[in-house]
């Protein structure tokens, strides 16, 4: 009868995971703009602000775009994922929320299945932004930008684990606030400085020294770094190094939110 009942709440717990999940990917599709937005804006990043000081900066052995384009997707990605945040606040303003908590699963599978909705989106915007890389690189747009199915296929993984910890942290944030207004401050607060930071920009072997510490302590500075070593073959750090620390802020945060969730009011 125990096993009766374990094996009920396990498919129980599936079924609601994949009912959270399938609920944000018609949000997603519904909402167009998001997916041209999060393409026109890291375009433009790349173009305008890439050409316009690319100009000036040189940075040896490759393009200036080329080198900042592995940090314009991890900037895609950190706004995209983190902003979904906000829409627990939504879901609790118009009651959804309550309705979901009363169902039949726990509130880590809630989150499970938030995060993998979330991730969905933002993953399906990468790769995006992987093909139109594709194609900026083969029309010369972006001088010495080659990439072939293998590197792909290794940034695509990179940015799996990027975004899952993401998409949980502007989680952990929309638990905790009560309106759009509460989500929108506390998120640009953490956004700007973690993406400025993160050596998006900038190489890393050049700081100043109160500058280092601070870009070190960066978990997105990490993701750029595997993500220039997917792409461009070139890196800071090893590339081991990189993921390590990753797949571990990821697990992190995937616990912590799943705390918040527990803790959460409605």
């Amino acid at each position: 009868m125990g096993r009766a009942f374990d094996a009920v709440q396990v498919r129980n717990e599936i079924t609601g995971i994949y009912a959270i999940w399938y609920r944000e990917w018609r949000v997603f599709l519904r909402e167009k703009s998001r997916i041209v937005a999060s393409t026109v804006n890291p375009v433009l990043w790349l173009l305008v602000f890439g050409g316009g000081l690319g100009s000036s900066v040189t940075i040896p052995g490759v393009d200036y775009r080329a080198f900042i384009y592995p940090g314009i997707l991890a900037q895609a990605v950190l706004f995209s994922s983190v902003f979904f945040g906000v829409y627990i606040v939504w879901d609790r303003k118009i009651d959804f929320l309550k309705e979901v908590l009363v169902a039949p699963i726990s509130r880590t599978s809630i989150f499970i299945g938030k995060v993998v909705g979330g991730a969905t989106d933002s993953l399906i915007q990468s790769l995006i932004l992987l093909i139109l890389g594709v194609i900026l690189g083969r029309a010369g747009v972006i001088p010495g930008l080659h990439l072939g199915p293998f590197q792909l296929l290794l940034a695509l993984l990179i940015l799996m684990v990027t975004i899952t910890s993401l998409v949980s942290v502007g989680l952990i944030i929309g638990s905790r606030m009560e309106s759009p207004e509460g989500f929108q401050l506390v998120s640009s607060f953490l956004l700007f400085p973690t993406f400025f930071l993160s050596g998006a920009l900038f190489p890393l072997d050049r700081l100043p020294a109160w500058l280092a510490p601070l870009v070190l302590l960066d978990p997105l500075t990490y993701s750029v770094d595997a993500l220039r070593h997917a792409i461009l073959g070139t890196s800071h750090f090893s590339l081991l190094l990189d993921v390590t620390l990753m797949v571990t802020v990821a697990a992190g945060m995937v616990i912590a939110g799943a705390f918040a969730f527990e803790r959460m009011k409605v």
